[in-house]
């Protein structure tokens, strides 16, 4: 490992955020890390990166080793200009979770991030022991306005000659242009909470209402106002529940 620093983020807080480095499978990978206890592991939505998580890392590491990586692509993990699918995120992530022998870990995602923990439950679900998903990509398609925004983004960027801080997605070998799961629901046997924006503009609460009622073992939250990201515009009402979710069973 590198990179080995630690992040004092509150200094009213005796928490340290350490900074680190790992060769996972064919890429490095940059994950923060805090505490000690059973692993929760954190991963941020597509426009975003690690620092996403950093003041629910600073409450987790009372009580969990809390894990934060930068998805690769994003961040400081590594970067391909050619872009990633969605296998490529989730086998970069399977790597470091075998590397740092974590064992069955606790999963949080968010947009991006919720399908990835998504795909590793479905493959793998010895390796997670709960899930959160905050409005995850996948129940739904992305509507026309969530295209739209993420063009504009990109455009704006381009036209003022900024690098793009986010890496192409790509959508060969007949992948589903939404990775839409619908019909692998049925058969997840992972204890769920499901966390959404009651108007998102991207993926719409009735995505999250339909996966509430195929999922087995599952809750669903949902919060008021508009937005793509409630663990941020809530972010006391969700540490809330998020404390409760993990510690019960």
């Amino acid at each position: 490992m590198t990179d080995h620093n630690q992040v004092h983020n509150n200094p009213q807080v005796e928490t340290s955020i350490e900074s680190l480095t790992v060769k996972a499978g064919d890429h490095n990978v940059h994950f923060r890390k805090a505490g000690n206890g059973p692993p929760v592991l954190l991963l941020h939505g597509g426009a975003n990166e690690s620092s996403d998580w950093v003041e629910t890392m600073i409450l987790l590491s009372k009580e969990y080793s809390v894990y934060a990586p930068d998805i690769i692509g994003y961040g400081l993990s590594d970067k391909d200009k050619d872009g990633y699918s969605l296998s490529d995120f989730t086998e970069s992530i399977l790597a470091l979770i075998r590397i740092l022998d974590l064992g069955p870990i606790f999963m949080v995602g968010h947009s991006l991030g919720g399908r990835v923990c998504l795909e590793i439950a479905f493959s793998h679900p010895e390796m997670v022991r709960k899930l959160v998903l905050i409005d995850t990509a996948g129940f739904s398609r992305l509507t026309y306005l969530g295209g739209f925004l993420g063009m504009m983004a990109w455009s704006v960027r381009k036209a003022l000659g900024r690098p793009q801080p986010y890496p192409r997605i790509l959508m060969g070998n007949g992948a589903n242009p939404h990775w839409m799961c619908l019909e692998k629901l049925p058969e997840l046997r992972v204890p769920t909470l499901i966390v959404w924006s009651r108007i998102d503009p991207y993926y719409p609460l009735a995505g999250a209402i339909r996966a509430s009622e195929l999922m087995p073992q599952v809750k669903l939250e949902i919060f008021p106002g508009y937005g793509h990201a409630p663990h941020r515009a809530e972010k006391d009402h969700f540490h809330g529940l998020l404390q409760e979710f993990l510690s019960q069973g």
